[in-house]
């Protein structure tokens, strides 16, 4: 019986002929087999969405905006002050329990 770390499950899917014919040269151009191929183009690509949706782009102008209220962050307002206070009395209030936060 195989174990968690060495199971291995099955993709299979149904294509038309021309792009079953296209995968099966570009495999054979690898040295791959269709298989192979394919499961190495799909990690690939899952990698790459991973990839992009976890990082984030900013052009140099919002970078340096971004990196100037790090440094100089603006005062607080009375709103915030406000927001602030309740939020540290309602924590304060459910130390012992999983706080549950409702703005």
């Amino acid at each position: 019986m195989k174990s968690d770390a060495t199971k291995q499950e099955r993709i299979g899917a149904r294509v038309p002929r021309n792009v079953y014919d296209t995968l099966s040269r570009a495999a054979e151009l690898t040295g791959a087999t269709v298989n192979q191929f394919l499961v190495q183009s799909a990690l690939k690509e899952a990698q790459a969405v991973f990839e992009r949706e976890q990082t984030i782009h900013l052009s140099r102008r919002d970078c340096e905006f971004l990196l100037d209220l790090l440094a100089n962050p603006p005062k607080i307002n009375s709103r915030l002050a406000v927001a602030t206070r309740r939020y540290r009395k309602a924590k304060l209030a459910n130390a012992n329990n999983v706080f549950d936060w409702r703005p």
